[in-house]
């Protein structure tokens, strides 16, 4: 069992480092709008080799730049060319042969003065990065990108790991009021995440932006977003470590996550679920908990969602649920999140293929 993540490492270059950064970034981006709009130009995917690129950049940059632009034209051309992309914010990428990983270092080639040399920036690698890093079976691209003035380099890389001995299952059920919801086969319960606070910090933030709107305070609109993004981000990371680690503590091998399309049509929607509906990533989460368990070990297996909130799992006669409480003609009553997890937890597989939401 393998697993491909990206770990992010905040660099601290020197003012002619920046400037390096700066100008081969921007040359680089250049490049591939450009290769892209030939591309779309001719229709077609012609070859180039690092010769036809005239550009100040490494030959290793180069090739890079020619598959980044193969890549976009590729996309372009699925949407049968309907919209051209054009990148804006500055990267540039090394493969893995051209860039090396030091104590507090990261070492990568530049074109300075014409000539290709090798240079040191340093970098804060904290622990939990460094031991992914070591314990990488292999090292992808690295990508180095400028984000609120401050310099990222991310590291794609791939880690082997050892797929549990267990057939326990458990069925996590996902949702709004209930982030996640767990339950093992075995009738073990746990409700992971915040889901009401979420909801005030989601709310008081879009409030908050409407009030900044009628200002036309535009600098203060981007903040709040940004902030609540951030948050978002954090907790669908502390929920789905809740997850996992539930799951690695009743020694589980297998989680069902049920399959994400139209989920938001499945949810029921109020006023005040409308925003939280229409801006939660419940992709988003379900990537966490999935690259989370597959580092533990324990496999990740996508169900049939249909009627898995309605169906007992008593008797499987079909109730709707009144608010939170779930009954059944049979005696059967329970919280209508753990009634999803429970049928989660036995749904047939679908093909796996879960689309965003």
């Amino acid at each position: 069992m393998s697993q491909t993540m990206t770990v992010k490492i905040k660099l601290r270059p020197t003012k002619h480092q920046r400037q390096l950064l700066v100008f081969s970034s921007r040359v680089y981006i250049e490049e591939v709008n450009k290769l892209v709009h030939e591309m779309v130009e001719w229709r077609t995917n012609f070859k180039k080799s690092s010769k036809d690129i005239l550009a100040p950049l490494n030959s290793a940059v180069k090739n890079q730049v020619i598959r980044d632009a193969k890549s976009i034209f590729q996309k372009v051309k699925k949407e049968e060319f309907e919209w051209i992309p054009c990148l804006k914010n500055p990267i540039i990428v090394w493969n893995n042969q051209n860039y090396s990983i030091l104590e507090d270092r990261i070492s990568m080639p530049f074109i300075v003065d014409g000539k290709s040399k090798k240079l040191s920036i340093s970098a804060i690698i904290p622990t939990r990065e460094r031991e992914m890093i070591e314990s990488a079976t292999k090292l992808g691209t690295l990508r180095i990108t400028k984000k609120n003035s401050k310099w990222i380099a991310q590291i794609s890389l791939t880690i082997n790991t050892s797929p549990s001995e267990s057939t326990k299952v458990m069925g996590v059920d996902l949702g709004i009021k209930n982030p996640a919801v767990c339950v093992t086969d075995e009738g073990e319960v746990r409700f992971c995440g915040n889901g009401r606070r979420n909801k005030y910090f989601r709310r008081y933030h879009n409030y908050r932006r409407k009030k900044l709107g009628k200002a036309k305070k535009l600098k203060g609109i981007r903040k709040s977003q940004n902030k609540e993004q951030r948050y978002m981000k954090d907790q669908d990371h502390k929920t789905s470590r809740q997850v996992v680690n539930f799951a690695v503590s009743k020694k589980v091998g297998i989680i069902h996550l049920e399959e994400l399309s139209g989920i938001r049509q499945r949810t029921r929607t109020s006023r005040k679920n409308n925003h939280s509906l229409s801006n939660w990533s419940f992709y988003r989460l379900a990537m966490y908990i999935e690259y989370k368990a597959n580092l533990a070990g324990i496999q990740v297996e996508v169900v049939k969602p249909q009627y898995t909130s309605q169906i007992c799992p008593n008797c499987t006669k079909k109730n709707h649920a009144s608010d939170r409480l779930y009954q059944c003609s049979c005696g059967y009553r329970g919280h209508r999140d753990l009634v999803g997890a429970k049928n989660i937890r036995y749904a047939p597989v679908s093909d796996g293929k879960s689309l965003a939401a």
